[in-house]
């Protein structure tokens, strides 16, 4: 059998390791150097192109159905529960717990629950909305796990490691939320960046308000295609008399956005954390649908 490997930046190093066990197995084996955001971003085109008979993808759990032979290893990781310990006293006036982790760590969750339930905590885990598949699971773009139980808990934790995970769920929760990095040995509160990027997103918006021609994103990456939406953001511009142009790519390239300096402002469809990470990387204001939808209702309010 013909394979295609494919791994995230942080599983890359052992690509060479797992090529040679396939190939011991008798699989023709090939490896992706692209860079990949998640299960929404499948090397299907690169499998195809060469042929292959299977992709398998290594990192993250299925996204959603695929026309591909796709085979997902999520590489599970068993971190070190001892932090737990340090974390009690940070939650020491909070009862109610709700509990979100990412795939790498969803196998832990039943004793990381029954680690706070023996210290008198009323643990609860919510269900994602339907891109993640497990239970306490989120994703950059499904923060549902969290979001769906905001007003069952008056504190949230996640157990795992960076700040991509937990900031998104951050921002479409209201509660206190603390996050347990089990490889720096780090526990803290993470509230401050609620109201950082509540500044961000007003200053986003307070810039648009002058744009006069914006640039709708949208990516062809397998799960980030949204052309039906972009097709209605420009309806919408065009409406409020303004221009609007669909920019269509697989991977956002950031210096040639820069580059079309026609465009006041862009509005992303692909990946939702584009609008929210990596605002900094254009001159031009990154907008988010509902943000583009914000500022047409006071430009139409204006007039």
């Amino acid at each position: 059998m013909k394979v295609l490997l494919q791994f995230p930046e942080g599983l890359k190093e052992k690509a060479l390791a797992y090529a040679k066990e396939a190939e011991s197995k008798g699989d023709e084996v090939y490896i992706s150097a692209s860079p990949t955001f998640g299960a929404c971003d499948l090397a299907i085109d690169e499998a195809k192109n060469i042929g292959a008979d299977k992709l398998v993808h290594f990192g993250h759990a299925e996204f959603h159905k695929v026309d591909f032979n796709v085979e997902y290893i999520s590489y599970e990781i068993d971190a070190d529960l001892g932090i737990l310990e340090s974390s009690l006293e940070s939650l020491k006036d909070y009862k109610k717990i709700g509990l979100v982790t990412t795939i790498q760590h969803v196998h832990q969750l039943d004793a990381v629950k029954d680690f706070y339930s023996r210290n008198g905590k009323n643990v609860i885990i919510g269900k994602p909305y339907g891109f993640a598949k497990r239970d306490g699971q989120i994703l950059g773009c499904d923060i549902g796990s969290a979001a769906r139980i905001d007003k069952e808990v008056d504190a949230f934790v996640y157990f795992g490691g960076g700040m991509f995970h937990p900031l998104g769920a951050l921002l479409n929760t209201t509660k206190p939320f603390l996050a347990v990095e089990p490889f720096t040995r780090k526990v803290e509160f993470i509230d401050k960046y609620r109201e950082i990027y509540r500044k961000r997103k007003n200053g986003k918006i307070a810039v648009s308000l002058s744009a006069k021609k914006y640039g709708i994103l949208v990516s062809t990456k397998n799960g980030q295609y949204n052309m039906n939406l972009a097709k209605l953001l420009k309806k919408k511009v065009e409406s409020a008399g303004l221009q609007a142009g669909i920019l269509v790519s697989n991977t956002i390239n950031f210096e040639s956005l820069d580059n079309m300096r026609e465009f006041d402002a862009f509005v992303n469809t692909a990946c939702p954390r584009i609008a929210i990470d990596d605002i900094d990387r254009t001159r031009k204001p990154m907008l988010s649908a509902n943000e583009l939808n914000e500022v047409l209702g006071q430009i139409t309010y204006k007039k």
